[in-house]
């Protein structure tokens, strides 16, 4: 199930949010993190996005499995500055590596978008590790790559990595 999380619902669900990203890091995608991050370290990090979707410029949504587990998430970060209003960046698409290749991911994808859409917004911006499995997610939904970074940021090993940008224009 997929579920908007509010920012006054956010503090409690840091903990598993920290765990969600660092199997993301443990598996080796680089979303910000190194390998070795502490938890505390994780959670804190996801503390400090409640200004942001206490102010609605961050959704973010949480996917949790029949269990009440916490599989997977993702963010849309909206642009507030006048001239970038009709855009938005997907940000955080994280799926747990026990949920992968069921879908899950392409329903975050699409939660994100359609919320993108009934906002307002006609483009999206993402980027991703260059050669990642992620990289076959955006494309497979309509993403186009617009450019490629060398050395852009380091994988959870420390190793410098490309990364990738992408853009996906919004219809209907």
């Amino acid at each position: 199930m997929i579920s908007p999380l509010s920012a006054d619902e956010l503090p409690a669900h840091c903990d598993a949010l920290a765990d969600l990203l660092l199997d993301a890091v443990d598996d080796g995608a680089s979303v910000g993190f190194l390998a070795g991050t502490p938890r505390d370290e994780a959670a804190a990090w996801w503390r400090t996005l409640h200004p942001s979707v206490a102010d609605g410029t961050r959704l973010l949504w949480t996917a949790t499995g029949p269990d009440g587990r916490l599989l997977g998430t993702v963010a849309l970060v909206r642009e507030n500055r006048p001239n970038g209003r009709h855009r938005a960046e997907v940000s955080k698409l994280l799926v747990h590596r026990d949920a992968r290749g069921a879908g899950l991911g392409r329903r975050l994808l699409a939660t994100a978008e359609q919320a993108a859409r009934d906002g307002g917004a006609t483009l999206l911006l993402l980027d991703t590790q260059t050669g990642s499995a992620a990289e076959h997610l955006y494309r497979s939904a309509g993403w186009t790559a617009f450019g490629t970074v060398p050395g852009h940021a380091a994988a959870p090993d420390g190793v410098l990595a490309d990364t990738t940008y992408y853009y996906k224009q919004l219809t209907g």
